[in-house]
């Protein structure tokens, strides 16, 4: 049976039909989502990464999304350095693609951030999914991995803490994949994750330092991106998420 989308609720993983009879133990997650209270949302650190409250729509880029490309940029560069030169090891996942995708990190967060229509607090949430991901495998951020990983825990975060969001259908077409390979990624990572996604307020005020920190390490601003109409396919197939190597 196929699984169109997941849906993440107050009384855990809700299940169609009889998708989950295959499992032997009662999933349900982690409870407990973000509240975000009224001191982090009128901090400095808040307001100056563009963060808002949830609902209340954003004019512009907010500043996180060009923080988090940048690290996220920087981390892949140097783990792809490190794997040239055999000081680490990678494990093939679910998330590689046989070639990088031609689209930056930071102009494939723009393009999620423009059509998904979810709140930039995802993005921070997204990023601490995905290195709760990482601490629980063997894999590291590389080109060809860090897009699934990119739109899969942003879509995550979504369902998880915003009030709204679109079913895997339409993540899949922002993010330049099938439906159906996004829903086998949303599962591998839900169970990578032990299907816990509480973030609580102390992690995420952390993140978001983190973030800020990351213009002393160097961030890089491109040119601004012109994201092509979520109607139109991707421009080319080169630009499209390359098919998986581990299935």
């Amino acid at each position: 049976m196929v699984l169109d989308f997941i849906v993440y609720g107050s009384c855990g993983v809700y299940r169609k039909e009889n998708v989950w009879q295959f499992v032997n133990v009662t999933l349900t997650l982690d409870m407990g989502t973000l509240a975000i209270d009224d001191d982090i949302v009128g901090s400095d650190l808040y307001l100056a990464l563009g963060l808002k409250e949830l609902g209340k729509g954003v004019i512009g880029t907010p500043r996180v999304l060009l923080l988090l490309s940048s690290l996220l940029e920087r981390s892949v560069q140097k783990n792809e350095t490190l794997l040239e030169t055999a000081q680490i090891k990678d494990a093939i996942t679910i998330f590689h693609g046989s070639r990088a995708p031609t689209l930056s990190v930071r102009q494939y967060i723009d393009r999620i951030f423009k059509y998904s229509g979810c709140s930039p607090s995802c993005f921070v949430v997204a990023h601490i999914y995905v290195d709760r991901f990482l601490q629980h495998t063997d894999a590291h951020l590389t080109s060809l991995n860090v897009h699934r990983l990119l739109i899969t825990s942003v879509m995550v975060a979504a369902k998880f803490i915003d009030d709204a969001f679109f079913n895997n259908a339409y993540y899949a077409k922002v993010g330049g994949v099938s439906t159906a390979e996004l829903n086998r990624l949303e599962m591998k990572f839900l169970f990578s994750l032990d299907f816990r996604l509480q973030v609580t307020v102390e992690t995420f005020r952390s993140y978001c330092s983190q973030l800020d920190k990351e213009v002393a390490g160097g961030l890089q601003i491109e040119r601004p991106f012109q994201a092509c109409g979520i109607k139109e396919s991707w421009s080319s197939k080169e630009d499209s998420c390359a098919s998986t190597i581990a299935r």
